[in-house]
């Protein structure tokens, strides 16, 4: 499976995007999705959001809950991060992952995932 992200830019505070991730795979489906991001400096891959391979479940972190919706169109195998008010400290690349679960699961551990994008990087100025 290879996903594509994209959507990222420079934004100022206060502002939007909304991050693409493009899957190749088929099944689409059957594969769990979740956004999760790198910020400048750190070194592990923050959970952002993730959603079920049916689209009737999502979860996301405390920081983005309130500013943030992640969804997913299976007939263009895509999954859509909208994330509006944004903040100098969304300042990150962004990753999508995927992985195909049995049952209509969700993850929020990076290990979890085995497919990822190359990343999207997303800055906000103040």
């Amino acid at each position: 499976v290879q996903l594509q992200a994209s959507g990222g830019g420079l934004v100022q505070a206060g502002g939007s995007l909304r991050l693409s991730c493009a899957a190749s795979t088929g099944t689409f489906s059957r594969y769990a999705v979740g956004w999760f991001r790198r910020a400048p400096g750190k070194e592990e891959r923050e959970f952002v959001a993730g959603i079920t391979g049916t689209g009737t479940n999502t979860q996301y972190a405390d920081s983005v809950k309130s500013r943030s919706t992640i969804s997913r169109d299976n007939a263009k195998n895509t999954v859509f991060l909208q994330m509006n008010s944004l903040k100098p400290e969304d300042t990150a690349v962004y990753y999508c992952a995927a992985d195909h679960t049995a049952r209509n699961w969700l993850f929020t551990g990076p290990t979890r995932y085995r497919y990822w994008g190359q990343g999207t990087l997303v800055t906000v100025s103040s």
